[in-house]
């Protein structure tokens, strides 16, 4: 059986309900209004702590780089000559972070036309070293310069006169003694606070990777077409298209002796989908065209009784073939058309319109 206990004193609903918070309105109110002031200076403390710690960190890695750039000299031009004589491969190899790095300047050197590969030291002693050959050349990256699991693979090049570049931090090393050429890093603390994570050591290996790949592709030569080989995907492939690889050719291209009469020459650029008829000397090259806007500026009673060569812009824009297609963007953006003629020679080989440009991703 329920049991309700009586009530001393009546009390109405109303005075049962929670009371609404009001900033001010009591002590309760305002001890609340200091705690919350007081998380709220803490956490501005720790945002300005955080960004101070940031800062310090690309400071402290900024000034490893920058007294990195100050120290190379002739052994970093001899490390350029032993890699670019390689008739082989470029294998890199580090262990741990610097392993990681390792992997990451492999694929620079890949991208940028060296052939390139990562392995890993601790595999090269289970049968990796099967992957290099006489024709390579090893770079290996080690802070300490005595990494025990790069043993097995220094031992291997120097049995093989496999050349040796070494990126490493300490000049007495096993790996700098042995190595052909030593690329020593910056004397600079690491950006940890205990001075123990690799931070500033493995930024700089990062640095000089990539120095070693542009110089490289810098004495080579290497260009934006070669670029476009070994990116055919994602956004740098899209910016690096040539125009011959999104034009239309063969029986699409809107082409018209100038001698046509213009009913004929509406009726084919009508057919032609680009909103414009190129027109063709007897020669074969481009003497014309006519877009829609020459329409609109010749429309006359006798338009029709016309010949296209009347009413034709004379020496049209056009575009190699051989020209990246981001510029013929440019060259529409610039002279505000939507399509382009390309020529060889003068005559028309192709037509790229700026419909087929946003369809590839070139903006």
């Amino acid at each position: 059986m329920a049991c309700v206990l009586p009530l001393k004193h009546d009390v109405s609903l109303t005075q049962l309900r929670p009371r609404p918070y009001i900033p001010g309105g009591g002590s309760d109110d305002r001890r609340m209004t200091t705690h919350l002031a007081a998380a709220q200076d803490s956490g501005q403390e720790q945002s300005a702590s955080d960004l101070a710690a940031a800062r310090s960190v690309l400071a402290t890695e900024s000034a490893a780089l920058s007294a990195l750039a100050e120290r190379l000299d002739s052994r970093f031009v001899k490390a350029l000559d032993l890699i670019g004589r390689a008739t082989g491969r470029v294998v890199v190899t580090g262990m741990g972070k610097s392993g990681h790095v390792a992997r990451k300047i492999a694929a620079t050197f890949a991208s940028t036309g060296t052939p390139a590969l990562f392995v890993h030291p601790a595999e090269a002693s289970h049968g990796d070293l099967g992957m290099i050959t006489p024709s390579d050349v090893v770079l290996a990256l080690s802070n300490s310069g005595e990494t025990a699991e790069l043993a097995d693979l220094v031992d291997y090049t120097r049995r093989f006169a496999i050349p040796l570049v070494c990126v490493t931090g300490r000049a007495e090393s096993t790996l700098a003694r042995e190595a052909d050429v030593a690329l020593l890093l910056a004397d600079a603390p690491e950006a940890c606070p205990m001075g123990l994570a690799p931070t500033t050591s493995t930024t700089q290996m990062l640095g000089l990777g990539d120095a070693l790949a542009v110089a490289l592709l810098a004495r080579k030569g290497f260009t934006a077409a070669d670029f476009r080989l070994f990116h055919p995907g994602g956004r740098l492939g899209r910016r690096l298209l040539r125009v011959r690889d999104l034009m239309h050719v063969g029986a699409e291209l809107p082409l018209a002796p100038v001698a046509t009469p213009m009913h004929r020459a509406i009726l084919a650029m009508t057919a032609g989908r680009f909103g414009c008829l190129g027109l063709v000397a007897e020669d074969g090259t481009l003497a014309g065209i006519i877009t829609d806007g020459d329409l609109r500026r010749a429309m006359a009673p006798d338009l029709l009784s016309r010949s296209a060569e009347e009413v034709m812009t004379r020496a049209p824009r056009t575009i190699a073939g051989e020209a990246l297609a981001a510029e013929a963007m440019r060259l529409m953006n610039e002279w505000r058309i939507t399509a382009l003629f390309v020529t060889e020679a003068g005559r028309p080989v192709g037509i790229i319109h700026v419909h087929d440009l946003l369809r590839a991703g070139v903006a």
